[in-house]
């Protein structure tokens, strides 16, 4: 089922799967001059924060959480990457270190990309430097939507806008006609929705007794999705 005319789904996904997508084949051949590709395992660190900025990171396969650690060691995710996006630029266009950290949610296939590469690129072409100057500003949108949403609305309203955008991502890699599964932890769920463990536990059981959704361990397959947007409150009426 698509979300178009029922969900804002664009106020919720960054856009930098396009960023690479047909460039110039001589500036592409530098791109990938260095580019080193590496399998990980689920949970592991791609980038932590604070860390030198050596290059950017491409997802060939699989799905990355951006996130924050408190004082108390709590994860806050930011983010999901998804196969054919970029992650770590930002710091390279600020010329800093990684504001944040990077962590694969389940096996990956990512490529790096040596910081002086991308630079020489960026400085020789419009057509990225453009292209980034879009991603930028419509992460920026998204990032102040999510976060005036953690702050305004209820915990089963991000839990709902959350399934919705998961269920997005989880999408892209399903098979046409077979059942879209969110293969995600509770607590990875809990850190993206700002909650603890326990309300997304409570509110899940819920949401599957009036029939929205079915679970089987860490996978969730969304069954009403009209009434998942209605509870989410970001419908198109919103």
């Amino acid at each position: 089922m698509s979300l178009a005319g029922l969900f804002p789904i664009d106020k919720w996904n960054f856009k930098s799967q396009s960023i690479l997508n047909n460039l110039p084949e001589d500036e592409f051949a530098v791109l990938s001059s260095h580019m080193l590709e590496q399998r990980y395992r689920k949970g592991e660190v791609v980038f932590r924060k604070g860390t030198v900025a050596d290059g950017i990171f491409f997802i060939k396969k699989g799905k990355v959480k951006k996130y924050q650690v408190d004082r108390n060691g709590k994860e806050q995710i930011i983010y999901v990457a998804n196969a054919g996006e970029l992650i770590g630029y930002h710091a390279i266009l600020a010329d800093e270190r990684y504001a944040d950290s990077a962590a694969t949610l389940e096996e990956c296939v990512i490529a790096f990309i040596p910081r002086e590469d991308f630079k020489t690129v960026l400085e020789r072409s419009g057509l990225l430097a453009k292209r980034l100057l879009k991603a930028l500003s419509h992460e920026f949108t998204v990032l102040t939507n999510s976060i005036t949403v953690l702050a305004q609305r209820s915990v089963r309203e991000r839990l709902a806008i959350t399934l919705i955008v998961l269920r997005e991502k989880f999408k892209e890699e399903t098979l046409p006609g077979a059942e879209i599964m969110i293969n995600i932890s509770r607590i990875d769920l809990a850190s993206m929705v700002g909650t603890g463990d326990e309300n997304i536990v409570r509110f899940l059981t819920e949401f599957k007794a009036a029939g929205i959704l079915t679970s089987k361990g860490r996978k969730i397959c969304i069954r009403d999705v009209k009434q998942l947007i209605k509870l989410s409150g970001c419908g198109s009426t919103d």
